[in-house]
């Protein structure tokens, strides 16, 4: 097993280390810099995404025929854990959910003239995407068989009734992949499409309020009034939206746990600051054993994490689906994220409740990790799945060739 990095790989980690650090940084300091959700501004973040796109910085997991870098998984995992140093990071840099994800299964499924039309415009930076699948009760969540949005085919187009919340980025999104049911087939019985934002028949009901701070277009409910979608439209084929969406998910679910390993870091290292400057009783709190204890444990925590994702990439960038690794490093890093904000704020205390750091913003953030894209017990259930079917194959190595 070699851990080890191409030359290519670190030379970008370090350069967008850098770029973090002098780039994006500053602006979280600022507070006028973000917006009324509490992300950056768009003007000010227009600006800093066309700085790094002239540095060769922009969509490094795309290919270089679409206008990436052509990063592997495991590249990404590399590049991705130093974007989100920041918690502006990721979108500098084109390569924030959901256009991250959405990007990617794009450029794996669309056709050229699709490719054109949809996925273009979102790599260049000119418009935003969302991924329209989750229903409420008693529609598709976590399992999309229970899906009620249907797709009506009518000669050459297709008729779309239903309703959609907790899409992400909704109302800042030109461009959008919509699941829906066109038969009770099982496992063909969902397809997935594209339509605009300015396509009639359909609309945002309303903006959903959360608890933490918001992506980009917040995190919408949708109605579908017999909005009118051409077949041409239509990605891959009748009943292969379920494919396209384990396509989708299992990568989009690791690189949300690659990013998340970046911010796990950036708690441990504002907490690690603070402690070796606050004195209390006569020692610095750095010092103090229970102080050790906690950083050290977050240390151990964000490495196996670190290896948990690098297995996940790894199977990935073999041609394997890696659900069971990509369950299991999702588990791991959401409940790590929100385990070292906690702690992060429990070392700086009323300072790290406050809002002089960023602590506060992540740990709001960091809740919702344990339920986007299939919630804690969701995965568990899936690795129970593999366990039962696999038994103490589950923790084979693969043997070499």
């Amino acid at each position: 097993m070699d851990f080890s990095i191409s030359p290519r790989t670190e030379d970008f980690r370090a350069r967008i280390a850098r770029f973090v650090e002098d780039d994006v940084l500053p602006l979280e300091e600022d507070r006028s810099n973000y917006d009324p959700h509490e992300n950056i501004r768009l003007d000010v973040l227009e600006t800093v995404r066309e700085k790094a796109r002239s540095q060769g910085l922009w969509c490094l997991q795309l290919k270089p025929e679409t206008g990436g870098q052509g990063l592997d998984k495991v590249g990404m995992a590399v590049c991705y854990e130093e974007m989100n140093r920041s918690i502006f990071g990721p979108v500098v840099f084109n390569s924030a959910a959901p256009d991250d994800g959405n990007m990617m299964v794009l450029e794996k499924t669309a056709t050229p003239g699709q490719k054109e039309r949809w996925l273009q415009p979102v790599v260049d930076g000119r418009v935003r995407s969302a991924f329209v699948m989750t229903e409420p009760h008693p529609g598709g969540g976590s399992d999309p068989s229970m899906m009620l949005t249907t797709a009506k085919r009518t000669g050459d187009r297709y008729i779309v009734r239903g309703r959609k919340w907790f899409i992400t980025g909704a109302e800042e999104s030109q461009h959008f992949i919509l699941m829906a049911r066109t038969s009770d087939d099982p496992r063909k019985g969902l397809t997935a499409f594209m339509f605009d934002r300015d396509t009639p028949g359909w609309r945002i009901d309303r903006r959903i309020p959360i608890m933490g701070p918001e992506e980009h277009g917040g995190h919408c409910e949708l109605v579908f009034e017999d909005m009118e979608i051409p077949a041409a439209d239509m990605l891959l084929n009748e009943g292969d939206g379920l494919k396209l969406t384990q396509m989708r998910l299992g990568p989009a679910r690791l690189t949300h746990c690659m990013r998340w390993l970046g911010l796990s870091k950036r708690c441990v290292e504002i907490a690690t600051t603070y402690a070796r400057e606050r004195f209390a009783f006569g020692e610095r709190l750095s010092d103090r054993e229970s102080i050790k204890m906690m950083l050290g444990d977050l240390a151990m925590q964000i490495e196996v994490g670190r290896l948990l994702v690098m297995k996940a990439a790894w199977e990935l960038d073999r041609g394997s689906f890696a659900r069971k690794e990509v369950s299991m490093a999702k588990v791991h890093v959401a409940n790590l994220l929100h385990k070292a904000a906690d702690t992060a704020i429990q070392i700086n205390g009323a300072r790290g409740y406050s809002k002089d750091t960023v602590l506060e913003w992540i740990y709001r953030y960091a809740r919702q990790a344990r339920l986007v894209d299939g919630a804690d017990e969701v995965h568990k259930m899936v690795l129970e799945r593999h366990l039962e079917q696999e038994n103490r194959d589950f923790w084979r190595w693969q043997s070499g060739e």
